[in-house]
């Protein structure tokens, strides 16, 4: 491990603290083999001024929710140094009340929660303080004789803390077992199964010193033979969808809400879900206890039978809960986090995209440690019951009942078609706001990067080619796990051409892309709607279903078509629980197919102005993209949840449609 100090980089922060523990605590954050999504939490004492004109001592230790990574000073929760020393020499005292006092003796009431470990930074006598969940140092300690492997690395300059819960137990913990030292003799402190913590007054040496120290560990890996290296290769073919479309299905019914599901199949992870143990190395537990929050205390095993694997995984969860429970304690769902399905990869489970992206670079970083640690003579993580501490810990319950309702699409996962502008874009957006994990698809090759919200995925797709339709479907499953809302909306407004000077390439246009293109689709899709989350289907059609206009026979048919295969699959899915419903948009100008010059001479033809075209409704009323994707968004939801087979119009009141 190298140090990312820059000398350039760091002289406009030297002579501000604050500043400068934002820079180090930045370049820790860099290093995901230290800290992994608000794992660590760094510190720095500095006396200030009050109102007053006093001097105090005051703790600015990381706050919570922060990131090392991309902390700012905002980040920093400043205590009252006296406040957190007294408690320290308090004999007990609960998590909840500790949080309620270091908030109490916070000089900013704005400012986040300080960190759980804010005490124990506050006995540390020196003026920058570090601490990580280095990997290879908790690798180490999570062997058989971790201990005595750690003590060899480092010898006498360190202070080795046996495992206790984190917060005011290790502060405490560490209090009593450094009453009599002499600080200046070590340059660190170990938590075994835990972390590392260095220090010093100087935050380039606080920062380098835990560079140096962690590198240590990393050297006795590599000397042991016991450093995993696997080189990045593509994602091999796979042909279990269906199945893996159901593992989610079954994780969601156990978890009582909406999931989405990822499958990694790089050569690591194939590697690590076909080890011949992988039963027993996967369910010993987590790299650190903090990971529980996240990852529950172990991977699920899925081999021939996933719904009887899921199924004991959820028995074996309630039985680890009624083991360890105390009473009022409420139990999470018996849901895994991921499972290792055997000779296919590494599966993620999470109710939104970022669950997922955590979940990944945890269970990467887990598996590579897991292996590491069977190197050098197994992998033993901490005893079930110290695991359940934290999973359960009375500050996360606090968080849970404090937790908001989830947004109405959490968990679900919906494909728009004709996603690149008007009422596709509109649609992405609105079920993204909402919660869902979106794939957008249109053959506009901007889709891919049109989208920059976390959840939405572009893909490139002519919905004309089974093939382009089958990738994209693949896609999706691979990503999210399956396919609940399904908006076909994919079309086009061909010229105006009476049928008795109606080119055959107009019509045949029209009748590929407005009617067969969205048969073949939703053909594909069915297999795996009818594993969806209470699935859906909105097609997009159009008034003129209703009402043709002349010169609109290539249009009007194909929308006539595509309204009618809706009915017949609204029939046939019933059994299913897939809903199909149609929406039938009118005149909404702000899509693709209405250019301004289209505008006018629709206009003109009306001897209308344009804003009166575009309110030329009973309503008085303009229709927009977004107009008809609240309905669609509506269609898709709890709203319409015992409808199907309906044809509901969005045109401001068509007096012929009426």
């Amino acid at each position: 491990m190298k140090s990312l100090w820059n000398d350039k980089e760091a002289k406009q922060y030297l002579s501000d603290p604050l500043q400068l523990r934002v820079y180090t605590s930045q370049l820790l954050g860099r290093e995901p083999d230290l800290v992994l999504h608000g794992g660590g939490n760094t510190s720095v004492k500095i006396n200030v001024s009050n109102i007053f004109g006093e001097t105090e001592a005051i703790l600015y230790v990381k706050g919570s929710g922060w990131d090392l990574a991309t902390i700012q000073a905002a980040g920093f929760a400043p205590v009252k140094m006296d406040v957190l020393l007294k408690m320290a020499r308090l004999k007990e005292l609960t998590d909840t009340e500790m949080v309620k006092w270091q908030r109490a003796a916070m000089i900013d009431p704005s400012a986040p929660n300080p960190s759980v470990e804010a005490i124990l930074h506050a006995i540390i006598p020196y003026k920058f303080v570090d601490h990580t969940h280095a990997d290879c140092v908790v690798t180490i300690t999570n062997t058989p004789d971790g201990e005595k492997r750690i003590r060899d690395i480092y010898g006498d300059r360190m202070i080795y803390v046996p495992y206790v819960m984190p917060g005011f137990i290790l502060a405490r913990k560490v209090f009593e077992m450094t009453q009599k030292i002499d600080w200046k003799k070590y340059d660190g402190i170990i938590l075994l199964n835990h972390g590392i913590f260095t220090f010093d007054d100087d935050g380039r040496e606080s920062y380098e010193r835990m560079i140096h120290l962690v590198s240590k560990a990393e050297r006795y890996l590599h000397k042991h033979k016991a450093v995993i290296s696997v080189k990045k290769t593509p994602q091999s073919s796979f042909n279990k969808l269906l199945e893996f479309a159901s593992i989610r299905q079954l994780i969601a019914q156990k978890a009582k809400t909406p999931m989405l599901a990822r499958l990694n199949r790089s050569q690591e992870q194939l590697n690590f879900a076909s080890i011949s143990n992988i039963s027993s190395i996967a369910t010993r537990g987590p790299l650190t206890p903090d990971h529980v929050i996240r990852t529950k205390r172990i991977a699920a095993i899925l081999g021939k039978t996933p719904q009887n694997d899921i199924a004991k995984f959820a028995e074996d969860y309630r039985k680890y809960f009624n083991r360890y429970a105390k009473a009022g304690m409420t139990m999470l769902d018996p849901a895994p986090r991921w499972a290792a399905w055997k000779n296919e990869g590494v599966v993620l489970f999470g109710t939104n995209v970022s669950d997922l992206e955590i979940l990944t670079d945890i269970t990467n970083h887990t598996i590579r440690s897991i292996q590491s640690a069977e190197r050098l003579g197994g992998w033993t993580a901490l005893p079930p019951e110290d695991i359940f501490d934290v999973e359960y810990w009375d500050l996360e319950q606090a968080k849970l009942k404090k937790a908001g309702k989830a947004p109405s699409f959490a968990g679900k996962v919906a494909l728009v078609t004709g996603a690149a502008s008007g009422i596709g874009k509109a649609t992405v957006e609105m079920l993204a706001a909402q919660g869902a994990a979106v794939v957008a698809l249109d053959i506009n090759p901007q889709i891919k990067n049109m989208f920059t919200k976390k959840g939405i995925l572009g893909i490139v797709c002519d919905v004309t080619k089974e093939k382009d339709i089958a990738m994209a479907i693949q896609t999706t499953i691979l990503n999210f796990g399956g396919l609940d809302i399904l908006v076909s909306n994919a079309g086009i407004f061909p010229p105006g051409e009476h049928i008795e000077n109606l080119k055959a390439d107009t019509w045949q246009k029209s009748i590929d892309i407005n009617l067969t293109s969205h048969e073949r689709l939703l053909k594909a899709c069915i297999p795996y709607l009818k594993l969806g989350l209470d699935p859906a289907v909105v097609i997009v059609a159009s008034k003129n279903v209703l009402a043709p206009g002349p010169g609109a026979a290539a249009y009007s048919v194909a929308k006539a078509g595509l309204t009618q295969m809706a009915r017949v699959a609204a029939l046939e899915l019933a059994s299913y629980n897939v809903r199909v419903n149609v929406i039938h948009p009118n005149q909404v100008f702000d899509t693709a197919i209405w250019t301004d010059e289209v505008l006018k001479n629709r206009a003109a033809h009306y001897k209308m102005t344009v804003e009166e075209y575009k309110t030329n409704n009973l309503l008085k009323v303009e229709i927009t993209s977004k107009d008809v994707a609240s309905l669609i968004c509506t269609m898709a939801g709890q709203v319409f949840a015992k409808t199907t087979g309906a044809q509901i119009p969005i045109d401001g009141g068509n007096d012929r449609v009426i």
